[in-house]
């Protein structure tokens, strides 16, 4: 069965804390690069979405909606994967997951090549990578949520915040998951501030960046989780449904 324990292989642990930075690079690169958009936090997005159906000044419906509905995609392809590969070792379809969400990041890297630190100029170019990367943050997601390790899921860290402070000594808990959950937040954060960095020199940088990162990622997780006997997906809401 995927593991719900509050011990993950440490193997996993690097995967998902390394997968939760390459969020912050994405985010930061989408938002700042893309046209005010967030193609892997779709809480986010949806916001962003909902402001720009107002007409709030430098937002767009079309941008955002491009994004959510690249995510949705990209996440019932990530599920069918994961069900389609469940009578195999769990290995297989968390490698091949996330060396899918690898190749989609160097696809927008290469979509990027050669045009600076901007393509909102160019709106072919710009759908592709919004698109590219909303699949690839999708396909991730889904996977992550069938992994279903609590504190980690990747992405989205608002309950993790919670949890982090309503478990604390200051609220009479035991800090019981603390060093995951500010693993995760620095994570994010790191990544977010590489991003913005990266940036600065060209749109192509940073995706090339997130593809390396997901593709080590990928390969840790196909080789390193390997023969653990883990084979069976959760067939319920996991913690991480409930820890995001």
């Amino acid at each position: 069965m995927a593991s719900t324990s509050s011990s993950p292989p440490p193997v996993l642990t690097f995967v998902l804390l390394g997968l939760t930075a390459v969020t912050g690079v994405i985010d930061a690169t989408s938002y700042l690069g893309l046209g005010h958009v967030f193609t892997a936090n779709m809480t986010g997005n949806v916001a962003l979405l909902g402001f720009a159906i107002a007409s709030a000044q430098g937002l767009s419906v079309v941008r955002s909606g491009a994004a959510l509905g690249a995510f949705l995609v990209g996440a019932v392809l990530g599920g069918r994967l994961a069900t389609g590969m469940s009578a195999g070792p769990r290995s297989r379809w968390t490698g091949v997951a996330f060396g899918t969400e690898a190749a989609l990041l160097f696809a927008g890297m290469a979509v990027a090549l050669g045009h600076g630190k901007s393509v909102s100029g160019e709106p072919v170019r710009l759908y592709m990578i919004i698109v590219l990367t909303g699949l690839a943050m999708g396909i991730r997601n889904a996977t992550v949520r069938k992994l279903g390790v609590p504190d980690l899921t990747t992405t989205v860290l608002t309950l993790t915040l919670a949890a982090l402070a309503a478990d604390s000594t200051l609220a009479g808990g035991s800090n019981a998951g603390s060093s995951r959950r500010i693993a995760s937040v620095a994570a994010t954060i790191g990544g977010a501030a590489m991003g913005t960095w990266l940036l600065r020199d060209s749109l192509t940088l940073p995706l090339a960046t997130c593809g390396a990162i997901s593709g080590v990622c990928a390969l840790a997780a196909y080789f390193g989780l390997a023969g653990r006997g883990e084979t069976a997906l959760p067939d319920r809401p996991t913690e991480a449904d409930q820890t995001g």
